[in-house]
């Protein structure tokens, strides 16, 4: 049996390690480029940027649910974006994944918000007819947009020029 709880500071190197397993499984390893003390500093200091839920068995951490807020515009509401959610393998098909969803869903009750918001591959067919069995919409219209690295800093830098030209 498994047990769901909010992850420790303790947790941060086994979270970390969940982390990287995601990322193999979706063919995304070159994007991680964190660490666990990062994680840790990030989930566990004095103003968090997310929260963790995690899938314990036997005291081994199986998965974890990584959230945080956002705010909808349309709704003038507060909501929760979950950002990953991952059960190792062999723990799949076991209710890990319902559990933790699950708890997420609850906070995003508990705090009064309006929704519970992810993305998911779309190659990802098994998880994308789990979420749907979960009751979620898989929206057909929307695209992530994601500017990092160099495209950022060059996009941050007009702000810059902009200001030394007035």
């Amino acid at each position: 049996m498994f047990n769901i709880r909010l992850a420790i500071p303790e947790d941060s190197e086994g979270i970390f390690s969940l982390i990287q397993e995601l990322a193999a499984f979706e063919k995304l390893e070159q994007q991680v480029t964190g660490s666990s003390t990062q994680l840790r500093e990030h989930l566990f200091s004095n103003r968090p940027y997310a929260e963790v839920f995690v899938a314990e068995q036997e005291q081994t951490l199986i998965g974890y649910a990584l959230f945080f807020t956002t705010y909808s515009s349309f709704r003038s509401q507060p909501g929760l974006y979950l950002e990953d959610v991952f059960v190792r393998p062999d723990y799949r098909r076991q209710g890990v994944g319902t559990a933790l969803i699950a708890q997420v869903a609850q906070q995003v009750e508990q705090r009064g918000y309006g929704r519970l918001e992810w993305s998911v591959l779309d190659w990802n067919h098994r998880a994308i007819s789990f979420y749907e069995q979960l009751g979620a919409t898989v929206l057909p219209d929307w695209r992530i947009c994601r500017v990092s690295d160099r495209p950022l800093k060059k996009l941050a830098q007009q702000v810059l020029e902009s200001e030394t030209k007035s």
